[in-house]
């Protein structure tokens, strides 16, 4: 059976070249980067260096720069600690932000009484920067974190990042923005955009689970999220995953590396893959923008397949059994009988009653593996035909 994995936004498989890195760390540097003896100054040495060239690539400081376990926990700490610490009272986000926003958010206007506001979001997942210049203006006296995705997760969609940040800036608010989808996908100057908080995932960009970080802008005034020996500058206590972060350090400097050509590369193949669907799977539909290759980013697209709906509760696991790898809306949410919270907020209700798939790539996937995607889906849906008949 043919193996092919689509589904590199839920996670990407991880570069040799990471895992030499993480497997020598794990063999010769296990000292804790806390001590003071000559193992835990290398581990400690070590990790600064990464600290210091990770900040290099996004035109940071290395300060600026904390290590978490991921896009999750800097999401949270975040906004958390822009709540407790900088006494913001208001949020605005969209309703197809991630989970690990929207439920933070959600969770913080139950908890601390702040202000949640969402702003529109068009057919493209596009939010309504008209409307969130008319939100900041209102109650400007309300201290205001605006949180907005730069690449929504589930379709693609790429947000105008610096037209949102100088519209924060103009109305004195805070800006976060969840990069996940982005970091290690497009290049970063942080000193030229005037953004507060971003996150990243290690294991987006071809590196190691478990591993991410937070860009806190310096000077914002926030404290501890995690209390214990005061590790990354007294935001997150704990012992630092020296390996991982080594890993993350790796994966990000051979994804910037050769950027261009890989992102030429990729574009290719999901223009060849979007391409090959309208040929051969006639009503084939893309959701938002997935298939505009300038609206939404390179490494994903969004497919709504005309078939009804007995057929689609098989459809996840046909293409398993025929070894394609791919997911219904985000990864987080596969488990779910809910559906996607992005999709139902873009489609109509009869175009959401089809199913949608989300197939997304990376650098190790070929065009002959999408034809053999394209030829499973083309079968399956002509089943379908003929079972209606």
């Amino acid at each position: 059976m043919k193996k092919v994995y689509l589904d590199n936004a839920a996670t990407s498989p991880v570069r040799e070249e990471v895992i030499e890195v993480m497997t020598k760390a794990l063999k010769e540097c296990y000292g804790n980067p806390s001590s003071t003896h000559s193992f835990g100054r290398s581990a400690r040495s070590a990790i600064e260096r990464a600290r210091k060239s990770i900040a290099k690539h996004l035109g940071a400081q290395a300060s600026e720069i904390i290590f978490t376990s991921g896009g999750t926990e800097a999401d949270n700490m975040i906004l958390r600690c822009a709540v407790r610490d900088l006494g913001v009272e208001r949020i605005i986000t969209t309703a197809i932000e991630h989970h690990a926003v929207l439920h933070t958010a959600e969770a913080l206007a139950e908890e601390k009484s702040v202000e949640l506001a969402f702003v529109e979001v068009d057919a493209e997942g596009q939010p309504s920067l008209s409307e969130l210049e008319k939100m900041l203006a209102q109650q400007p006296q309300k201290k205001t974190l605006v949180s907005l995705m730069h690449v929504n997760n589930e379709i693609g969609t790429i947000c105008p990042l610096e037209e949102i940040a100088r519209l924060c800036e103009t109305h004195q608010a805070y800006f976060h923005s969840d990069t996940v989808q982005s970091v290690g996908h497009y290049h970063w100057d942080v000193s030229a955009l005037p953004i507060h908080f971003l996150t990243a995932a290690a294991h987006k960009f071809h590196g190691p689970k478990g591993v991410g970080f937070a860009y806190i802008r310096k000077n914002t005034g926030m404290k501890s999220f995690i209390l214990g020996g005061g590790q990354e500058r007294g935001y997150r206590a704990g012992t630092e995953p020296y390996h991982n972060i080594l890993g993350m350090e790796k994966a990000l400097d051979m994804a910037l590396e050769d950027l261009e050509k890989e992102q030429d590369y990729v574009r290719g193949l999901k223009s060849y893959f979007i391409e090959q669907l309208k040929k051969r799977i006639p009503g084939v539909a893309f959701n938002g923008c997935s298939s505009d290759l300038q609206k939404s980013t390179y490494t994903l697209t969004n497919v709504r397949l005309p078939i009804g709906e007995q057929q689609a509760m098989m459809l996840l696991f046909h293409l398993d059994l025929k070894g394609i790898a791919c997911s219904k809306g985000s990864a987080c949410q596969s488990g779910s009988d809910s559906g996607s919270h992005v999709l139902s907020q873009i489609l109509d209700t009869e175009k959401n009653k089809y199913p949608s798939l989300r197939f997304s790539f990376s650098i190790y996937n070929t065009e002959e593996e999408l034809d053999y995607v394209v030829q499973v889906l083309e079968e399956f849906v002509k089943e379908g035909e003929v079972a209606k008949v």
